[in-house]
């Protein structure tokens, strides 16, 4: 029993908790950087207010993860993001690709749980801070409301994740909200003032049919005329959750201090929303349906952004300009939205693409006058118009990783976060690229890596592409559709297609590349063909004349002629992917990309992947062999296709293809180190999509590795992961090793991205 009696005053209890590094924000930006600071050996505090992790991305709001892939709906192929954002990805399509949000809180919580650094906090909110100078931070306060307690926190490093920014905030470090004029960075597609400076917030709701019916009775603060709204006509039964993004307000209020304001209103228009389709009577199809969920807090776009010693601009994205310190990259378009959200009578969102991925300076992510504060997530230091792109959750994640391993290495040789970018920018990127992190325009050099010392590799196979097989699977070119091949200098080789015409028609097919070897946005043509069909099935051959000075990928483009049917491949290879001149609407893409005045974006066309089961190859046999899959790209540094695979692949009937690395002389090893392809292409959304498999289907799912006594030393079963490392019990003495692989899938030869040993 307790019992005390009357005081003047108490204090709640309170917990004084030491770090190497203090996250607050437990959205996937600090979730990922807690994870890669606690794989470094960093002792990691992690200060969430919310019962999950996961911010936007939770059950508690429901927004689905994207970044660069844009749901396959732009030219950025092979682009989803690296690093632990994609390892949480792929484990969640793994146990979950139905997109039950509860599902994806588990996955996140248990990623932090079985760090043994972290410490985690939730229901936890910071409200103040200690200062050991003017522009260092020493501690910050926090309290939870569940076990009433207050914790004061120290560490020599921090790190704002938590969306509005309140460390940085509390700290006087500068910042910005709002837009900036056109005038101010040269940004042509600065907002005016009539379309407003600010994203709002939205909130979701679930439905579903229960198969009687049921009635709903609106709350008294439900909205009453829904034509208030100019979308109102939008709405339908059909729609749910984040496909209901637009369900947007509080752009002109301040998106800090007025978000419980904010928050009523939207409850306002859902539930109002929700009246309309039960009661209006237009939409009979609804009267089984119920509201089955409605979110609580509201998801937030804009707030407060952060100055850095580099704001990214416009330009910085549309030009993809490379920085010398770049540590991380994006691909969202540039995505703005009128401030007035559902009461807007404009589009709710104004999308402008960029031809490829862009890079993000590791000088946008640190705080410019206070100098142990990092900076991540959708506060980093840019203008309005890039933050446009930056925002979106993938992108933000990459970034915290990038943070993560910064602070190591301030923590390894006691400076600042500044100081790592200018003293140990290459240890940097080389670590970021090690933990997965792709970073556009660099490749991993690692003097430690003991596959770049061997001697040899050899592969039981390797493909040599000269066909891919037909199956009996024909379609008509409703939309132009492009293979895209790799090619290394020289001549195109030619291509045999097989084709159905329904009449005699002539079909136009084009040669297409990139005007950048980095991207996959077919800007130029580089021959055209108008090949006579006659009526029936048929073989034709492309003969080329054009030569490329360098590698990069080839589109050979079959034009839309929907009385054409052209036959495919049910064999999907690594590092080659057919894409089509179709419409994704979601993301603004109409074919093509036309902006009707010079807002500082390109003119351009868009031509996408298709989602499996769809997306099959074009069968074509070719008259010279592309010979871009050897064993030599397991140690080229890079781990995805770019201008070429960069992955060895195994010939077709090879189906457990063996690896052996040779050394000169016997070699110790205690692990070595696997990056298999996981399909960079696939969006993997954590909601609303539902995904065709649990493993992608280029992955390596069995691994087994032998020294030159032909005895097992490791082995890897049952993986959907694309990087796994075997560590040794004890470390092997060798001159080689054998690795044998095996894909389960029948359908996709054995490849492989990358092996590394220590």
């Amino acid at each position: 029993m307790i019992k005390e009696e009357f005081i003047y005053k108490r204090s709640p209890k309170t917990i004084s908790l030491e770090a190497d590094l203090v996250i607050v924000g437990g959205g996937l930006t600090g979730t990922c950087a807690a994870i890669t600071g606690a794989r470094t050996g960093m002792k990691v505090i992690v200060v969430q207010d919310r019962p999950v992790l996961g911010g936007n991305a939770s059950s508690e709001v429901r927004l689905w993860v994207l970044g660069a892939t844009s749901h396959m709906g732009n030219n950025n192929r092979w682009a989803r993001e690296g690093g632990v954002i994609n390892e949480i990805m792929l484990e969640n399509i793994h146990r979950n690709p139905d997109g039950n949000p509860l599902i994806f809180d588990t996955v996140l919580l248990e990623k932090v749980v079985e760090e043994k650094n972290i410490t985690l906090l939730l229901n936890t909110a910071v409200f103040d801070l200690d200062k050991s100078a003017e522009d260092t931070i020493s501690a910050v306060h926090a309290f939870c409301s569940q076990n009433s307690t207050q914790y004061k926190i120290s560490a020599p490093l921090f790190c704002d994740a938590s969306g509005d920014g309140i460390v940085a905030f509390l700290a006087g470090a500068a910042f910005r909200m709002g837009a900036e004029s056109q005038e101010e960075f040269g940004e042509k597609f600065a907002p005016d003032k009539a379309y407003g400076e600010l994203l709002g917030h939205s909130m979701y709701f679930y439905s579903k049919d229960v198969g009687r019916p049921v009635k709903f009775t609106p709350p008294s603060f439900a909205l009453q005329d829904i034509t208030q709204i100019p979308r109102y006509k939008t709405f339908n039964p059909k729609d749910f959750g984040c496909r209901l993004w637009w369900l947007e307000y509080g752009g002109r209020l301040d998106t800090v201090h007025d978000t419980e304001t904010i928050k009523w209103e939207l409850w306002k228009v859902v539930y109002g929303a929700w009246n309309y389709i039960k009661n209006s009577g237009l939409f009979p199809e609804a009267e089984t349906m119920t509201l089955e969920w409605v979110g609580t807090i509201p998801g937030k776009r804009e707030s407060r952004r952060f100055e850095g010693d580099y704001m990214l601009k416009q330009q910085d994205i549309v030009e993809q300009k490379q920085f010398e310190d770049t540590v991380a990259f994006g691909g969202w378009s540039i995505d703005l939205h009128p401030a007035d959200g559902i009461y807007s009578d404009q589009a709710g969102c104004n999308q402008w693409h960029g031809k490829g991925v862009f890079s993000i300076p590791y000088r946008s992510y640190y705080s410019k006058n206070i100098n142990n504060l990092f900076i991540a997530g959708r506060i980093i230091s840019t203008t309005h118009v890039a933050f446009a792109s930056t925002r979106v959750m993938a992108t933000s994640a990459h970034g915290g990783q990038a943070v993560a391993i910064a602070a190591s290495l301030a923590k390894k040789y006691g400076i600042s976060p500044r100081e790592v970018g200018t003293l140990h920018l290459d240890e940097l990127q080389r670590e970021l690229i090690k933990s997965g992190q792709y970073i556009p325009h660099l490749k991993l050099s690692d003097q430690e890596d003991l596959v770049q010392k061997a001697i040899n590799i050899q592969a039981s196979s390797t493909l040599k592409l000269k066909e891919i097989p037909g199956a009996d699977y024909w379609v008509a070119i409703n939309h132009s559709v492009g293979q895209m091949l790799p090619v290394s200098m020289g001549k195109m080789p030619s291509v045999t297609v097989w084709l159905d015409a329904e009449e005699e028609t002539e079909l136009t097919v084009e040669l297409r590349r990139s005007s950048k070897s980095y991207n996959h946005t077919p800007d130029i043509t580089l021959e055209t063909k108008s090949v006579s069909l006659k009526k029936g099935r048929q073989e034709i051959t492309l003969e080329w004349n054009a030569e490329f000075d360098d590698a990069c990928y080839a589109f050979v483009c079959f034009m839309k002629n929907e009385q054409v049917k052209i036959q495919y491949s049910e064999t999907r290879i690594s590092g080659i992917v057919t894409v089509f001149n179709a419409t994704n609407p979601a993301v603004s893409n109409y074919g093509k990309q036309e902006p009707t005045e010079d807002i500082g974006v390109d003119t351009f066309e868009f031509w996408c992947p298709q989602r499996r089961p769809e997306g099959r190859n074009i069968a074509m046999n070719l008259g010279t062999e592309i010979n871009l899959f050897k064993p030599e790209n397991l140690r080229n540094g890079l781990q995805r296709p770019i201008a070429s695979p960069n992955a060895w692949v195994a010939d077709y009937d090879d189906r457990k293809p063996t690896i052996n690395l040779a050394w000169a002389e016997e070699t110790k090893i205690s692990s070595i180190e696997f990056v298999f392809d996981a399909d960079y292409d696939h969006p993997m959304e954590n909601v609303i999509f539902l995904h065709p498999e649990t493993v992608m289907p280029f992955c390596v799912t069995e691994v087994k590795v032998y020294d030159d006594k032909i005895e097992l030393v490791g082995s890897i079963e049952n993986n959907h992961q694309n990087r796994r490392k075997i560590t040794l019990s004890e470390p092997v003495s060798t001159q080689n090793l054998t690795i044998e692989l095996a894909n389960s899938n029948e359908n996709t030869p054995v490849s492989l991205f990358e092996i590394r040993c220590y």
